[in-house]
């Protein structure tokens, strides 16, 4: 049975012809009617995954501790904006705030607490996760909008929500990859006519087999770049975590997920997350390119276990009893751990900023 958004593109395809990779996913997550954010809460047990923060408060806690390191090191400014776009259900923010209400009472007091959120349903729900520190935060349909003066962003599973483009090795080169439909009246991936800048492609391009994806995220580079001049502006340090990749490569990363599984990409359009990984050697790139200075890259796992959170969970377990000890320490293995498929491989920290600082736990500039 076709989603009710299925139903809608096919009707536009009908009309207009095959649609980029691009619209089809701006469609499923941001449709007026059936886009997949307009419509639910995703976020949780509840929903369709479970966000690094909703694992466990170690998390946010880790985040809180690195930028007070970063405002340290930038001299403790004033009128500093704490901002986050793409909050979720406000849980990284208030775990964050948590911490920085400890470590440095100075910058809480002096500070002003924004986030970027467009869904009134989600809003609601990070006023309600913020309690005590509702009063403090000014909503903002986008970063634009912020206020000036200097910043300290976190950005946890945005980019990978941001629209990316896809190109396919064909025998007359590469050509954007589309959505039609097929003999069945099916949604289905098509070559279409439109091409790439060569320039674009990784070296070895000419050398990859017909059927090879390369995928490109303009859109991706567009927010670092706003972020970016923003903060070469009035100084300042932000913080991207994504699944993704360090180097740019070819390989199709589009995927759905449904209840916590993965899902084929044009199965279930508006019911299902979209997202593709990230390319953090295009979006270091793109921050560089605005006037900022690349901190470095890290894996998830040595991020966290660089600021600490071995220790911090230990003193949380501490005069626990034996099951809250276990349950902690398995959200420090699924936070950090390595290995294939666990979340400190997969996910990347990008950290990026005004001034050529050596913050920890990143490798010190030569």
């Amino acid at each position: 049975m076709p989603t009710p958004l299925a139903r809608k593109i096919k009707a536009l395809i009908r009309i207009n012809g095959p649609i980029s990779i691009t619209d089809y996913f701006a469609l499923c997550l941001a449709d007026p009617e059936h886009g997949y954010y307009r419509t639910r809460d995703p976020f949780g047990r509840a929903g369709d995954f479970v966000t690094a923060p909703e694992v466990s408060q170690l998390f946010g806690e880790m985040l809180g501790i690195f930028l007070v390191h970063a405002w340290q090191k930038h001299g403790g400014p004033a009128e500093v904006r704490i901002a986050e776009i793409g909050p979720g259900r406000g849980t990284m923010m208030a775990d964050m705030l948590r911490v920085i209400v400890k470590l440095a009472p100075q910058l809480y007091e002096t500070a002003t607490i924004h986030l970027i959120e467009t869904s009134p349903k989600l809003r609601a729900l990070q006023h309600e996760t913020l309690g005590m520190h509702a009063a403090r935060v000014t909503w903002h349909d986008s970063f634009e909008e912020l206020p000036d003066g200097f910043v300290l962003l976190a950005a946890n599973e945005l980019f990978d929500a941001i629209p990316i483009r896809q190109f396919i090795k064909t025998p007359s080169g590469f050509r954007e990859r589309m959505v039609g439909l097929d003999a069945e009246d099916e949604l289905t991936f098509a070559a279409g006519v439109a091409g790439i800048d060569p320039a674009l492609l990784p070296d070895h391009h000419k050398n990859v087999p017909d059927g090879t994806i390369f995928e490109i995220a303009p859109a991706r580079e567009a927010v670092m770049a706003t972020i970016g001049e923003r903060i070469a502006r009035f100084g300042g340090t932000a913080l991207a975590i994504d699944y993704g990749h360090f180097v740019t490569g070819f390989g199709d990363t589009l995927q759905a997920v449904l209840k916590h599984d993965f899902d084929p990409p044009l199965a279930h359009p508006g019911e299902a997350d979209l997202t593709s990984h990230v390319d953090f050697e295009r979006l270091a790139g793109a921050a560089a390119a605005a006037g900022l200075h690349v901190h470095g890259m890290l894996h998830q796992g040595d991020f966290l276990v660089g600021l600490g959170i071995g220790e911090r969970a230990s003193a949380l377990g501490r005069h626990r009893d034996e099951a809250t000890q276990q349950s902690i320490l398995n959200d420090v293995a699924r936070l950090a751990g390595s290995g294939a498929g666990k979340m400190g491989d997969l996910f990347k920290v990008l950290a990026v900023g005004s001034a050529s600082l050596s913050l920890f736990p990143f490798r010190q500039p030569d």
